[in-house]
């Protein structure tokens, strides 16, 4: 089980130390931030009004293990910035619980039918999780940014309260 709290400036040294290469933050945040991420650039992020910034807690040990990110941004609400940046705590199906959970406290909101999300087409298994939990691929653009050489295309992915509730069930 897991739990969400704040991102306080107390948690940046452990989410800088979690994204070690300019890659690895790409694929955590898209373009928002440059590598290598600073103090300053997270008190920017922070500091935004229109997104919700949480830690990611294991609830039996109240261990810090991920973070993640309510954004509301845009006309539709988007799960944004999720990593398990704890390495042991991966491929445990925890993603799976985080996205459920997420997706369970946007929906908590009568106002929201649709929520979405961005991940990269060759993430295989986190688009498996976000499948498992109803998302579907909407839309594939390329990324603007070349990475190693590479131009990453993008899946836009949403879901709406109708399928997240009958995979609930």
């Amino acid at each position: 089980m897991i739990h969400f709290q704040p991102f306080e400036r107390t948690d940046f040294y452990r989410l800088i130390n979690w994204l070690s290469s300019e890659k690895e933050l790409i694929q955590f945040a898209g373009p928002i931030f440059s590598y290598p991420l600073t103090n300053d650039q997270l008190e920017n992020y922070v500091d935004s009004i229109n997104r919700k910034v949480c830690k990611i807690l294991l609830s039996e040990t109240n261990e810090v293990i991920g973070h993640c990110e309510f954004n509301y941004e845009n006309e539709i609400p988007r799960i944004s910035r999720v990593l398990i940046g704890n390495q042991n705590y991966r491929s445990r199906g925890i993603g799976t619980e985080i996205i459920r959970n997420m997706s369970t406290e946007f929906f908590c909101d009568t106002r929201v039918s649709i929520i979405d999300l961005n991940v990269f087409a060759w993430n295989d298994g986190a688009i498996r999780c976000y499948e498992k939990l109803g998302f579907q691929i909407v839309k594939t653009t390329v990324f603007e940014k070349e990475i190693d050489g590479e131009f990453w295309e993008n899946h836009n992915m949403q879901l709406t309260r109708h399928n997240f509730d009958l995979i609930q069930r």
